[in-house]
C-alpha cells in the first residue's frame, strides 16, 4: 500500500514522526555547533573560560559570553574572533549593548541598601541604586541631573575607584553626619566634606560588591528592575527608563 493510500491519520502520525525526527537532528546540530565553538574558543584561550554560546541572527556569527563577563563574537569554527559592537542597521540599536544590558541585570533586591547613602526627592516612588567615585566627572554630571528630578529615591553607593583620595572624601562622606547633605554638597556644588571618623567598612563592602557585580566604571546605575545602565545618560533618557519601570 502506498504513503497516500494510507488512512489520513496514519499519514498524519508519518508526517508528524518525519518533522519530529528533522526537528531532533536540527537540534542536536546547533547544539554540537555551540559545542565546537566552545571547544574552539577555550583551545585558543587556552582555558575553560567560556560560559555560553548563542548562535545569532547576524552572518553566521555565534555569541560568546566569557566568564569574566566580557562578550565576543565568532564563526562556528572559530576561526576568528570579533570584540566590538553589533549594529542593527534597521533599527539603529546597539545589538550588543542591549544583550549586555541584559546579562548584566541583577536582583535589586539583593543589594544591601544599607551600605548606600539615600535621598528621597519628592514621594520617592520611582527608584535607583548608583555605584559612583566622588572624583568622576561624569558622576558630576549626573547629580546635577539627579538633584533636578522629582518623585524618586536614590541609593548611592560610595564606590572610591579612581584615586586614594576617592576613599578619602568618600569615607569623610559617609561619616558626615548628613550623609546625603555632604554628598551633594561635593557633587553637585564641589565642596569638600569636611574631616570624619567612623567606621568605613561598609565603603570596603561597597568595593567588594562592585567588584562582584563586575562594575568597572563609574556612574553605573541600576533600576528597581535590575537594568543596569552603564555610564552617564542624559537626564531625559533616564527619565524614560524610570517610567517605564514604573509602568511596569
Amino acid at each position: 500500500m502506498t504513503l497516500s493510500a494510507q488512512p489520513v491519520a496514519a499519514r498524519r502520525n508519518v508526517a508528524h514522526s518525519i518533522a519530529l525526527l528533522l526537528g531532533l537532528v536540527v537540534l542536536g546540530s546547533v547544539h554540537a555547533s555551540d559545542e565546537a565553538v566552545k571547544k574552539g574558543m577555550e583551545a585558543f584561550i587556552g582555558a575553560p573560560a567560556v560560559e555560553s554560546v548563542t548562535r545569532t541572527p547576524y552572518g553566521g556569527l555565534y555569541e560568546v559570553v566569557l566568564k569574566n563577563g566580557q562578550l565576543v563574537y565568532t564563526d562556528e569554527k572559530a576561526s576568528f574572533i570579533l570584540d566590538g559592537s553589533i549594529i542593527d542597521t534597521k533599527t539603529r540599536r546597539d545589538v550588543t549593548q542591549g544583550r549586555m544590558n541584559e546579562l548584566s541585570a541583577i536582583d535589586f533586591s539583593t543589594l544591601p541598601l544599607a551600605q548606600a547613602v539615600k535621598q528621597v526627592k519628592g514621594k520617592g516612588s520611582r527608584v535607583i541604586a548608583t555605584f559612583e567615585d566622588p572624583n568622576c566627572g561624569y558622576c558630576k554630571r549626573l547629580g546635577k541631573d539627579l538633584a533636578e528630578m522629582d518623585d524618586v529615591t536614590i541609593y548611592t553607593f560610595l564606590y572610591p575607584i579612581l584615586s586614594p583620595d576617592s576613599t578619602s572624601k568618600s569615607n569623610n562622606i559617609w561619616c558626615a553626619k548628613d550623609q546625603a547633605q555632604a554628598w551633594r554638597g561635593w557633587i553637585v556644588d564641589g565642596k569638600a566634606p569636611a574631616d570624619a571618623d567612623c567606621d568605613v567598612s561598609a565603603i570596603v563592602k561597597n568595593v567588594e560588591l562592585g567588584q562582584k557585580l563586575r562594575i568597572s566604571g563609574t556612574p553605573t546605575i541600576f533600576l528597581a528592575d535590575g537594568t543596569r545602565i552603564g555610564g552617564y545618560v542624559p537626564a531625559t533618557e533616564l527619565e524614560k527608563a524610570l517610567d517605564g519601570v514604573k509602568a511596569r
